[in-house]
């Protein structure tokens, strides 16, 4: 079955789970497609499983807290940041829920948190101004870059490169191996004075980078040339909230929930809006993403949703 306008507007919530009793903060679907992990402000981590359609166990990380979570190419195991305590980020095992390692060096939140695509490498992005490259192997920072601000960075999808969007208004990519050398492109937008941006990612043909803020734009970039090629709107988020944004597997739609609890997509290459789809969601759609390998994707305020089409285009 094929992602079209016709079968993304016929998509509709199939379960509501309501596992938490506070904002869903984050959550990212096995690379097999057959689960997703969800982290909480209310310091749980639930495991669902996507094929039978229900929750498969809660583990609980009260002391520390738990943020950005990912999962690492093993699938019971992954890596989050904290939002208690300190900084450290923590790889844990799922399947006795213990800690295998601890990962410090940031003095300041975690804002992003990216998994190489290929290999044991990951990297993390702080309030501190510095993004550090780790390896799962090792508790040592295997790379540091000092940053001008804030930043959001993500993995390309071939994990040969990565990007770093500093200051809401430049986009950096370098390459694994020689990032010390510095950027290989660097990518200047013009700068918005209203919002931040809080996330980027590239779709998985890797043409396009999107980039999302904490108003009401969200931007679809050439990862070649580094120009915008569209400017989504339309969407409502007047309180500023970090609302995730996600291509579609195929690479062919941008989406992102809003704060009404509503869900927006657009055609990425014509810049379309193709469907506005609603979730019912008691609060802002905080995380809304895709699955990997099967026609579905969640979306979570404190409730976490599963989508299903409802026709066979």
């Amino acid at each position: 079955m094929k992602l079209t306008d016709n079968v993304l507007r016929s998509f509709r919530v199939a379960k509501v789970f309501r596992e938490n009793s506070d904002k869903i903060n984050c959550f990212d679907f096995s690379s097999n497609g057959e689960t997703v992990i969800s982290s909480s402000d209310d310091d749980s981590i639930v495991l669902y499983d996507c094929q039978e359609g229900k929750p498969k166990r809660t583990l609980y990380s009260k002391k520390y807290g738990v943020d950005l979570i990912r999962y690492t190419h093993a699938a019971n195991t992954v890596v989050y940041s904290s939002n208690k305590i300190d900084d450290t980020i923590r790889y844990l095992s799922l399947h006795d829920n213990k800690y295998i390692r601890y990962f410090p060096g940031h003095n300041k939140r975690v804002v992003a948190l990216s998994m190489s695509p290929v290999d044991d490498t990951f990297i993390s992005g702080s309030l501190d101004k510095t993004i550090r490259l780790w390896d799962l192997r090792s508790p040592n920072c295997q790379g540091l870059m000092h940053l001008q601000g804030k930043p959001v960075c993500s993995f390309d999808p071939e994990g040969l490169i990565f990007a770093a969007g500093v200051n809401s208004e430049m986009v950096k990519l370098y390459d694994l191996r020689s990032f010390d050398k510095g950027p290989f492109a660097t990518f200047k937008l013009q700068y918005e004075r209203t919002c931040e941006w809080t996330g980027l990612k590239f779709s998985n043909d890797g043409k396009l980078i999107l980039v999302s803020t904490n108003g009401g734009t969200l931007r679809v970039l050439d990862a070649f040339k580094g120009a915008v090629l569209h400017s989504f709107g339309g969407y409502n988020n007047s309180k500023g909230v970090i609302l995730e944004a996600s291509f579609t597997p195929d690479s062919q739609f941008a989406m992102i929930g809003s704060e009404d609890g509503k869900i927006h997509v657009w055609n990425a290459e014509s810049g379309m809006k193709v469907a506005l789809l609603d979730g019912k969601h008691t609060g802002p759609v905080t995380c809304l993403q895709f699955n990997p390998k099967f026609m579905t994707f969640a979306s979570a305020c404190s409730n976490m949703a599963f989508w299903l089409p409802t026709i066979d285009d």
